[in-house]
């Protein structure tokens, strides 16, 4: 598969994060910490069915942590699109 995209939403939430750790933690873990969520990216890209349904959540959606976030993404026309990034934000109401 190998092909990944970020829905508007993702690319929200991308954004809030880094300029919260920027805030919080400073730069340098921020962008560590940014880099880290690309590279989860990638992996789910390259192995989408690694990471379990969240059916529960939202029929056809699957979730995979990354450090303190949980990235909700989903399997369509042969791309993983990257839904939502959250922390503690509750998925029934996010999604």
């Amino acid at each position: 598969m190998e092909r990944y995209k970020l829905s508007k939403d993702a690319e929200d939430d991308l954004k809030r994060l880094y300029r919260h750790g920027v805030l919080a933690f400073g730069l340098a873990r921020a962008d560590q910490y940014f880099d880290a969520l690309f590279e989860r990216f990638d992996q789910l890209a390259e192995n989408p069915l690694l990471y379990r349904a969240v059916d529960d959540i939202r029929p056809g959606y699957r979730r995979s942590a990354c450090g303190a976030h949980a990235i909700y993404y989903r399997i369509t026309a042969g791309t993983v699109e990257i839904m939502r990034i959250l922390g503690r934000e509750n998925p029934d109401t996010q999604l």
